[in-house]
C-alpha cells in the first residue's frame, strides 16, 4: 500500500476548488486528466455526495465522494480495475490569515491485483511525481479560470 502527501497553497478559496473537483461534467480532464470523458459516469449525485466512475489509460476506479465537511473532501474507493482496500484520496482545507488556502491531499493506493500492486510500487517511487503534477495543474487550472459549468451559469 502506498500513501502519498500532496501540499499546494493557493489563491483559492476551499469553495472555488471544491467546484472544480465536483464538476462531474464533459471536459473534466481539463481540470483532472486522469478522468477521461469515455471513463465518467456518474451513478448519483447529491447535495454533499456523488458516486462516479473516473479513470484514464485503461485504470478506471469508481469513487464515493463526500463533501459535507467544509473544509475536508473524501473520496472512497468502492470498485477499480486496480485498486482495492483503503484506496481514496482525501483533500484537507485550511484558511490562511492572508486570504490564500492551504490544499493538502492525501492517496492512498492499494493494489487489488498484480497489476495494482505494481502500480503502487511505481507511484510510491517514480510516480510521485506524476500525481504532483496532475494536483498542481488542476489547481492552475482553475486558479487561471478554466470555470467550470456551474460557476459559468452562477456568474
Amino acid at each position: 500500500m502506498s500513501t502519498i502527501h500532496l501540499h499546494r497553497t493557493t489563491s483559492l478559496t476551499p469553495e472555488q476548488y471544491l467546484t472544480g473537483l465536483t464538476d462531474f461534467g464533459p471536459g473534466r480532464a481539463r481540470l483532472f486528466g486522469n478522468s477521461a470523458d469515455e471513463y465518467l459516469k456518474v451513478h448519483h449525485r447529491g447535495a454533499s455526495q456523488a458516486d462516479v466512475t473516473e479513470g484514464s489509460a485503461g485504470i478506471w476506479e469508481r469513487l464515493h465522494y463526500d463533501w459535507s465537511d467544509p473544509n475536508r473532501v473524501v473520496l472512497t474507493t468502492t470498485d477499480s480495475n486496480v485498486w482495492g482496500g483503503p484506496s481514496g484520496h482525501t483533500y484537507t482545507f485550511t484558511r490562511r490569515p492572508d486570504g490564500r488556502t492551504d490544499i493538502d491531499v492525501a492517496v492512498v493506493r492499494a493494489g487489488k491485483n498484480l497489476r495494482g500492486w505494481i502500480l503502487g510500487l511505481v507511484l510510491a517511487t517514480v510516480g510521485r511525481r506524476v500525481l504532483e503534477k496532475a494536483f498542481e495543474n488542476s489547481v492552475t487550472a482553475i486558479e487561471n479560470g478554466a470555470l467550470t459549468r456551474r460557476d459559468r451559469i452562477a456568474a
